[in-house]
């Protein structure tokens, strides 16, 4: 057939995305200013969190709040984290939701996802603290007042808020910049490094075996940036760390990092070998962490696979250039031929006539008497 025949319309691809821009998606940001707020996310949550200390601190000098005080902090903390992160959002003119850019979208699975985060968070709490119990190396002491009942649940609002507030503005608003400016491997590469450096310039009480406490911090960032690989969003993140500090430091009396003012009902003292209890500073420390927590990272891979499925996979959008082929030079003479052609006559039509319906009685005339 000669080229000249058959004829192609294929609009060009950039002007079809150009008049089309639901399937173009979002223009995107520039990389240096998605890392530049990612960066002011992280500032504003270490300013953030000594100004919520000083306005609790200035509070309690004027109000007396005594064992409300940590409560206020933190609360104090969660609304400065969300007041600054709203300022950088709208710095970025960011049209979508609030929750969206915060990372807590509206979900169906929202508390089961927590849930499972939860569940993960006190199996770790519960791993490293059984081999401790198995060893004898905990002295547990029990205040089981009506007071002490008060300052579980004060203690359990804290860390509700103090978790909330970190999840926000580190793998929230500010992960979700970094992966933007660097990609998703890069981001997780430079949070965990942020996580390190932040781990070797922090003080930590006398005895703390600071290399395998850094290994953990790096691990645990690792698992945290993995729950927001996995599901896009922070449900899972939170109730994992909140379930771990509750634990932690509720349920088994423990330090977290070398913080005991959150044990009440249950106070441990623990004895032995640093790598297996991490001394003053809590299992955070423990080398015996660092296996727990590489067997963390398939468990949750693996119970995630359907949120994975659900929501990290982009949706499949049908779409497509309009192909119009013009039909052979050939073809296009026979049909022309075929309507210019004169009509049959009216002689050579044949018109069949009804029959008429048989009266009940008469006489058949297929077949007469003789």
């Amino acid at each position: 057939m000669p080229a000249s025949e058959t004829t192609t319309t294929v609009p060009p691809p950039a002007r079809y995305m150009a008049a089309t821009p639901s399937l173009a998606g979002p223009r995107p940001r520039p990389r240096s200013l998605q890392f530049a707020l990612f960066l002011a996310a992280i500032a504003w949550f270490n300013c953030a969190r000594p100004l919520a200390q000083s306005a609790a601190d200035v509070l309690d000098l004027r109000l007396g709040l005594g064992d409300m005080h940590p409560l206020v902090a933190s609360l104090l903390l969660l609304l400065l984290v969300v007041f600054g992160l709203s300022l950088l959002r709208s710095i970025e003119h960011r049209r979508a939701p609030l929750r969206l850019a915060l990372g807590l979208p509206r979900r169906a699975t929202s508390r089961a996802e927590w849930a499972t985060g939860a569940a993960i968070g006190w199996g770790l709490a519960v791993a490293s603290v059984l081999p401790m119990v198995l060893a004898r190396s905990l002295d547990v002491q029990l205040w089981t007042a009506p007071r002490a009942w008060f300052l579980l649940s004060l203690s359990l609002l804290t860390l509700a808020c103090a978790t909330l507030a970190q999840a926000l503005a580190i793998y929230g608003y500010g992960f979700q910049r970094l992966i933007e400016a660097t990609g998703p491997v890069r981001a997780a590469l430079v949070l965990i490094a942020l996580v390190a450096i932040d781990a070797a310039v922090t003080q930590t009480p006398d005895g703390t075996p600071d290399g395998s406490r850094i290994v953990v911090a790096i691990l645990a960032s690792l698992l945290l940036c993995l729950c927001w690989f996995r599901t896009h969003g922070l449900w899972l993140l939170w109730g994992l760390h909140f379930a771990w500090a509750v634990s932690t430091a509720l349920l088994f009396g423990l330090p977290i990092a070398g913080d005991t003012s959150f044990t009440s009902v249950v106070d441990t003292r623990v004895t032995g070998p640093l790598w297996l209890t991490g001394g003053n500073y809590g299992p955070a420390a423990a080398a015996f962490s660092v296996l727990l927590l590489l067997a963390a990272i398939p468990i949750l891979i693996r119970v995630t696979g359907d949120y994975a499925w659900d929501y990290t996979h982009p949706p499949i959008i049908p779409g497509g250039y309009d192909v119009t082929i013009a039909p052979p030079a050939a073809h296009v003479a026979m049909e022309q031929a075929a309507q210019t052609a004169q009509p049959a006559g009216p002689a050579s039509l044949v018109q069949i006539l009804p029959v008429a319906p048989a009266t009940p009685g008469a006489p058949s005339t297929e077949n007469p008497p003789e």
